[in-house]
């Protein structure tokens, strides 16, 4: 990486004209989701390029990789007015764009050269499911990346959904839907798009039953 480390103080600077809560909750997540440490370690083996983050929330994943110079650009995209007015005033200054975007319409995503779904395939129906990686893999040049939670796990399994299901009253970035699938379906998915598909667990330091499925082109 080009940092020597992962610039989450910098990122989380950015969110303290956001209120406190939200500074409170990006300095939270950075420090203890691994997903963040997990992802830059991937960007740094190969950049990403010009991102596409599906269902961004505040966004602090993608102003991670642009302070972290391990991405070109960064598009989020959500549905959440309020999350995206957020990230857009912590993104100023470096190349980030947050638009409104309701993943239940029928429309194609923007071409980039690396998609994130995080956190994201799961609050779906599973017809919903097939139909946005059927997107992802259209926009993505060379890399998908897929945080979602395997129901296999038992106990953290178990407990994973119990929290999710809790927090639909609570997170205002979360979806209405908690239908994890075996992971098998989405790499399956990724597979028959031309990818060559990673399977990683993303759950150090958590209860949780979160996994990372990274799908690179092979043509590429």
């Amino acid at each position: 990486m080009p940092a020597t480390k992962p610039p989450y103080a910098a990122v989380t600077r950015r969110y303290r004209g956001a209120g406190r809560f939200i500074h409170g909750y990006v300095a939270c997540k950075l420090r203890m989701d691994p997903v963040h440490r997990d992802v830059l370690a991937l960007a740094a083996k190969a950049p990403f390029g010009r991102v596409l983050d599906v269902g961004c929330g505040r966004a602090q994943l993608d102003l991670l990789l642009l302070e972290a110079g391990l991405a070109a650009s960064a598009l989020g995209l959500d549905v959440n007015a309020a999350a995206l007015a957020a990230a857009r005033t912590a993104g100023a200054g470096l190349p980030f764009e947050a638009r409104m975007h309701d993943l239940a319409l029928d429309a194609p995503l923007p071409k980039a050269d690396t998609v994130l779904l995080i956190d994201v395939l799961y609050q779906l129906r599973a017809a919903d499911q097939d139909a946005l990686l059927a997107k992802a893999t259209k926009a993505a040049g060379r890399t998908v990346v897929v945080r979602t939670f395997d129901p296999t796990q038992g106990l953290r399994s178990r407990f994973t959904r119990g929290l999710e299901v809790l927090g639909r009253r609570f997170w205002p970035t979360s979806g209405s839907h908690v239908q994890p699938r075996p992971i098998e379906n989405a790499a399956a998915a990724l597979e028959r798009a031309g990818f060559a598909v990673r399977v990683r667990p993303c759950q150090e330091g958590t209860p949780f039953a979160n996994v990372l499925l990274v799908g690179r082109r092979r043509d590429v």
